[in-house]
């Protein structure tokens, strides 16, 4: 069929299924099943004692990690979003507080916020990085905001040094909501590293990946005790009748099992090799299509790294003359695969627009705890929305394992579509 597009009836450059990440291997397997013969699965107890603090996998992973990322404390969870609700919860948020944070992630981001009765305030983000924007948070900052909390979306840190002087001239804390970019790096310093309280996912096609879990990092002795009490009935162990001791500790179980732990320690040790291929993959697919116009491929910001969980591009429609469903119907009949097409906008959720989160009458936006009305219609994150809308397309690379011939075809297909741009319009 020549070199005619496969929408149109062509071959597809790429054929077969590439394979798909597969992160587990036996060194996996057999930690998991030492944990099994010893029959241990979990030996927290949620009350004083010497096993308030979890079993010798758990201890030993958060000591791996805070080995790993330079810190004083690293805490297991058993979700990233217990790692969120336990951070938001830990810098002693109060009913009505704003924290300021970005549309361009996951739900749980925002939702951890909500959590704890406090407001989420959406701040655009940068063209060029997808991350949070620090002009549009500074333009956001209220008498009752508390707290930043960035995301480093896609692989690469958000910028830390504008936000922490942003976080310190107005008294706030900040967070790093760092699921998708465990080992990369600003410096010399890891991200999640730089906030009072960062963190990192491990559930599936992370980084790091032992089913479901979370790993929260800080260097702050008293946050690292408040997340310990809030991660494991806070209530039942607390004794203090101090009503600033108390506040928040709502105890939650948000233990990680022995299990996921010793998964997670041996997957920790793999880390450096797997943003090592993943980095080449970025690589190769920068010389492939770097040339093609009307593609930016992504930006990485000065002095930092990218680990690519998402490799982010943005499309120019007024070069291109066609629009990004037409190319990407054509990437995706070629068998490019894990194509992403725009990316999410929280603030348009049903959940935010109508502000129905705690029952039905607009709790707690609706309440004596909310001093002002908040608008999350569209048009509130220019950029987030008219990316989302319009322009942005990504790679998921990190749901493939990639050999350079696999990028090659990658390349081939978009290199195929682009010289049959004109049969698109």
């Amino acid at each position: 069929m020549g070199d005619r597009l496969a929408l149109f009836g062509g071959d597809p450059v790429i054929q077969r299924p590439l394979e798909a990440f597969k992160s587990m291997g036996e060194e996996e397997a057999l930690a998991a099943a030492e944990v099994v013969r010893g029959g241990i699965l979990s030996a927290y107890i949620g009350a004083p004692g010497s096993g308030f603090m979890g079993g010798p996998r758990v201890q030993q992973f958060e000591a791996d990690g805070a080995r790993y990322f330079g810190v004083k404390h690293a805490i297991a969870v058993n979700s990233w979003t217990s790692g969120l609700i336990a951070a938001v919860g830990a810098i002693g948020v109060e009913p009505g507080d704003e924290v300021i944070t970005t549309p361009w992630t996951m739900a749980a981001t925002a939702t951890a916020i909500l959590h704890w009765n406090a407001i989420p305030v959406f701040a655009d983000i940068d063209a060029d990085t997808f991350n949070i924007s620090p002009d549009s948070v500074e333009r956001l900052v209220t008498h009752r905001t508390r707290a930043i909390m960035s995301v480093d979306i896609f692989g690469q840190s958000a910028d830390m040094s504008a936000l922490r002087r942003l976080a310190d001239r107005h008294g706030l804390k900040l967070i790093s909501d760092t699921a998708q970019a465990p080992g990369a790096r600003v410096g010399n310093a890891y991200t999640g590293t730089l906030a009072d309280i960062g963190g990192f996912s491990l559930n599936y096609h992370k980084h790091i990946h032992c089913g479901e879990g979370g790993l929260l990092v800080t260097n702050d002795d008293f946050l690292a005790e408040r997340l310990c009490l809030i991660r494991n009935h806070a209530e039942a162990v607390i004794k203090s009748d101090d009503p600033l001791e108390l506040r928040n500790m709502l105890g939650f179980n948000f233990r990680m099992g022995e299990i996921e732990a010793a998964i997670a320690s041996v997957q920790l040790r793999k880390l450096d090799d797997r943003i090592r291929s993943r980095q080449r993959v970025a690589h190769e697919l920068n010389i492939g299509l770097s040339d093609l116009p009307g593609i930016r491929t992504p930006t990485v910001a000065e002095n930092a790294t990218h680990v690519y969980y998402v490799y982010g591009m943005t499309l120019d429609l007024r070069l291109l003359r066609v629009n990004r469903a037409r190319i990407v119907d054509a990437l995706r009949a070629e068998g490019v695969p894990a194509l992403v097409v725009g990316y999410q906008n929280l603030h348009l959720l049903p959940m935010f627009r109508n502000k129905i989160a705690y029952g039905s009458k607009g709790f707690p936006w609706v309440s004596p705890f909310c001093s002002r009305d908040f608008n999350y219609s569209a048009g509130l994150c220019p950029v987030a929305e008219s990316l989302h809308n319009e322009s942005f397309l990504g790679l998921n690379i990190c749901m493939n394992e990639l050999s350079p011939e696999d990028v090659g075809l990658i390349v081939r297909a978009f290199r195929k579509v682009w010289s049959h741009l004109d049969d698109l319009g």
